[in-house]
């Protein structure tokens, strides 16, 4: 299982990269003895100003071959973190690589979107990107300590 965060935009230092870096961290120390393995970031950038198209094929390349699609979209189920916790259980007993899409400032290309396995909302309220990541690379870490029984999360 192989487990990816493909977004478009490249992340400078600062507080976001530094708590994108704690949370997946905490998370590959957890998630080993779970059989999960660490996140990997791929950053993809259109250079050229191809727009959302453009950035989903970027994305398409970064993401593992037979992979759950899961795209981060304002339109998107908004799951409990215990829900989450079990998407990612099921996909690490299929032995199913996962790859978390967060798209650009327009989003994600409907072309990629609508193949998704899943989209998930963090809400009704659209957030920036940078955001996104920290959110989602907190869930992922939350989502382990859930599988692990580990108090940081709270019922």
């Amino acid at each position: 299982m192989r487990m990816v965060i493909a977004a478009v935009g490249r992340l400078r230092q600062g507080p976001e990269a530094k708590l994108i870096a704690d949370y997946l961290d905490r998370h590959a120390k957890a998630g080993r003895a779970l059989g999960l393995p660490p996140v990997t970031l791929a950053e993809v950038e259109d250079k050229r100003g191809g727009g959302m198209v453009a950035e989903a094929a970027l994305l398409a390349r970064a993401i593992p071959q037979g992979a759950a699609l899961v795209v981060l979209d304002e339109r998107g189920q908004m799951l409990s973190s215990p829900e989450f916790a079990a998407r990612i259980a099921g996909w690490r007993d299929q032995a199913r690589d996962v790859a978390f899409v967060i798209g650009g400032a327009d989003g994600i290309d409907p072309g990629l979107r609508d193949g998704a396995d899943l989209a998930i909302s963090f809400g009704r309220m659209v957030w920036p990107h940078m955001l996104v990541r920290v959110m989602l690379a907190e869930q992922i870490y939350r989502a382990t300590t859930i599988l692990a029984g580990n108090p940081y999360h709270r019922e």
